[in-house]
């Protein structure tokens, strides 16, 4: 690969909006060209309603007119449970926003706990969505998250191929409690699949600003150069729910991809 095409990997941040729920979408734009951000995951709990189709037209253009980009539509769907959000609301809404992807959750059982049945369930109903996704030109993507089928990375990837031929692809956070060197184990197995990053410095639940986590995240960064990954690196919360926090956090991973080969 070309050093050209090397300097071009792992640039692209953005926002999950949900990290500023008390914020307005206009306020939430503003934090985001703030801190020199390239886009915005929009979420359907606060910002875009599921099915709010005049809210979506109107955050959308609020995006496009800042120079910013829709990442992703952060859906609330829970696969397998056909319960609301419909993912006909989710897609449509999606549809508007122009959303090249949108989020969903592998189903409300951990995969430990969550009988082979319910498993077979979340699968056929993933195949369902990412095919009606797919003839919007739109792809789906699963949360990493505990309480769902994407626990683990063993888990996570081991769903996506249950789907088959038309599978999601995966999000990836650091699960706080575990060593970095699991963590690094967990990105190195799902980086095949990856889609985007929720990025975030956590410990024990007490949020702290990105500087205090560069050394693991500087392993993780490698990691997905290595695999010459270019997707998008999302801030997902941040210490105090502070916008001048966001610009902190923001200097401090373009500090770390500079950084990188």
């Amino acid at each position: 690969m070309s050093n050209g095409n090397a300097s071009r990997m792992i640039r692209r941040i953005g926002l999950v909006s949900v990290t500023f729920r008390a914020l307005s979408p206009e306020r939430v734009v503003e934090a985001a060209v703030e801190a020199g951000l390239q886009g915005i995951e929009w979420g359907g709990d606060i910002h875009v309603p599921h099915g709010d189709l005049a809210t979506a037209r109107r955050v959308r253009r609020l995006t496009e007119e800042a120079g910013l980009q829709v990442v992703s539509y952060g859906s609330y769907y829970k696969a397998g449970t056909r319960s609301d959000p419909c993912f006909e609301d989710v897609l449509e809404t999606a549809a508007v926003l122009g959303a090249p992807g949108i989020r969903v959750w592998a189903g409300r059982s951990g995969s430990a706990e969550c009988p082979a049945p319910e498993r077979r369930e979340v699968a056929e109903d993933l195949s369902r969505i990412v095919g009606m996704a797919q003839t919007r030109g739109i792809g789906v993507s699963l949360e990493f998250h505990g309480g769902t089928l994407t626990d683990t990375a063993a888990s996570a990837v081991s769903l996506v191929r249950e789907v088959g031929k038309v599978s999601p692809s995966l999000y990836w956070q650091p699960v706080t409690g575990r060593t970095t060197e699991e963590n690094q184990a967990d990105l190195e197995t799902v980086a095949p699949y990856l889609s985007n990053l929720h990025v975030f410095h956590w410990s024990a639940g007490e949020r702290y600003p990105f500087a205090q986590g560069v050394e693991p995240w500087s392993r993780y960064l490698h990691i997905l150069h290595a695999a010459e990954w270019a997707g998008w690196l999302l801030f997902e919360f941040v210490r105090e729910d502070r916008p001048d926090q966001l610009i902190e956090d923001s200097r401090a991973l373009k500090r770390l991809l500079e950084k990188l080969p």
